[in-house]
């Protein structure tokens, strides 16, 4: 019963959310408001002053439009990677930047940021060096003969050192006085650098990778039990995991390149959506989904409404999920059985 409740509940409280995110800012849109608005534009129903038409219209399309869209994207790409990723390796202390693709990213972004001034190339950097850190991590667990499971991880280690330590660099060799206190700002994560475009031309292939995971969902049941069971009931686990890997890890690199590094949603997320739940990845991952996006869209208003400076969404998804974390950890047990 709660399975069918809890999904049902997410998808109202986060269209309640896109709602009261859109009317709330300093400059605040009541719901009259972008009835008459969306009333005028659409149908020609309702009569609107050319000025107060124009300042709704960049409030709600070009200004808090793209950045809800950004943290709902965000939010579920990273819960639904760490969801899948702690299911895949039967481990709750596993994220979405295990395996490097968070460091590899975001020396990209920071390269990309000191090469050029287009933020095109600092998000197709960032994409590009999250999976070639993925990629080092896979080559390096080949390289190796044992449990491939533990290979992996270590390899996700040596490659996320390695890339942390180029962005040190990068850094190092940045303008002090304009590109460094940009990199600095971009890696505590956040959206208001997000525009329509950008929002637009990376919600296709999150949302594809998503879906790809949610499909996967009822293999990757199997899959938990463990290797042996799994190949006996037909999956082909080698192909099974390397597609999981490289769809979550994409993904990843993905939001890297929307808002910067947001740590804690891809660990907490699916520890809260398991003890709603419980651990069948078929309800789990839809619900996590759901969760990530409503949780980030949450602490997105938060980080712009709760002094006159905005706060990155990185210190305050910290700031939640450390004490969040240490409280279900302890519960959490239940959400694995």
């Amino acid at each position: 019963m709660r399975q069918r409740i809890v999904p049902s509940l997410l998808l109202g409280l986060l269209a309640a959310g896109v709602v009261i995110s859109l009317g709330v800012g300093r400059y605040p849109v009541s719901i009259p408001e972008m009835g008459a608005y969306l009333g005028h534009v659409l149908f020609r129903l309702t009569a609107m002053d050319e000025q107060k038409l124009q300042m709704v219209s960049i409030l709600l399309l070009q200004i808090r439009m793209p950045r809800i869209l950004a943290a709902m994207l965000v939010g579920a790409a990273l819960s639904v990677s760490g969801a899948a990723f702690q299911a895949m390796f039967v481990n709750p202390l596993v994220s979405p930047g295990l395996l490097g693709v968070l460091a590899g990213a975001s020396f990209g972004a920071a390269l990309g940021m000191v090469i050029s001034t287009s933020w095109l190339i600092v998000q197709a950097t960032s994409v590009s060096f999250g999976l070639l850190a993925v990629l080092l991590a896979l080559l390096l667990s080949r390289f190796y003969r044992g449990d491939r499971i533990l290979l992996l991880v270590l390899g996700g280690i040596i490659s996320g050192a390695l890339f942390t330590s180029l962005l040190s660099i990068v850094k190092i060799l940045a303008d002090p006085y304009s590109q460094l206190p940009a990199i600095v700002y971009w890696l505590m994560g956040g959206f208001s650098m997000v525009d329509g475009k950008s929002a637009l031309t990376l919600a296709p292939p999150i949302v594809g990778g998503i879906l790809v995971l949610l499909l996967l969902s009822e293999k990757l049941n199997v899959l938990t039990m463990g290797d042996e069971e799994a190949r006996s009931m037909g999956i082909h686990v080698t192909e099974l995991r390397i597609t999981l890997i490289l769809t979550a890890t994409f993904i990843s690199s993905l939001t890297v390149a929307l808002g910067g590094i947001i740590g804690w949603v891809g660990l907490v997320i699916p520890h809260i959506g398991r003890m709603l739940v419980g651990p069948d990845n078929h309800i789990l991952l839809p619900v996590s989904t759901l969760l990530g996006a409503l949780f980030l869209l949450v602490v997105d208003n938060a980080s712009r409404l709760l002094f006159t400076v905005e706060i990155p969404i990185g210190i305050l998804t910290a700031l939640l999920g450390i004490p969040v974390f240490a409280v279900i950890l302890r519960t959490s047990k239940k959400g694995w059985s």
